[in-house]
């Protein structure tokens, strides 16, 4: 996967916010690994991946629905955000 940034986490903080609680563990791990299959596709044939985009986490969020972003004064929002930077360190992607 691409390296990560402030983009790349509002990015997937937005689509987890579309979707119902329940489902945003396994939307955020989804992301993750469609952002690393697609840097692998990148890498290996030099085009953005049809369905993941570029590699980047950001690029696959993009292809998700997003939900406007709020402030952090959003309740919901701060638990995307920190949804997908537990998930990041579940699977290894922050040191």
């Amino acid at each position: 996967m691409r390296p990560l940034y402030h983009g790349d986490i509002a990015s997937a903080a937005r689509a987890l916010l579309a979707v119902p609680a329940g489902e945003r563990t396994d939307l955020a791990e989804r992301l993750v690994t469609e952002a690393r299959l697609a840097d692998r596709h990148v890498r290996r044939t030099g085009r953005l991946h049809p369905d993941w985009g570029n590699g980047s986490l950001m690029g696959a969020a993009h292809k998700q629905p997003m939900a406007p972003e709020p402030g952090f004064d959003c309740a919901d929002y701060v638990a995307c955000w920190v949804e997908v930077l537990t998930c990041l360190g579940r699977l290894g992607v922050t040191r």
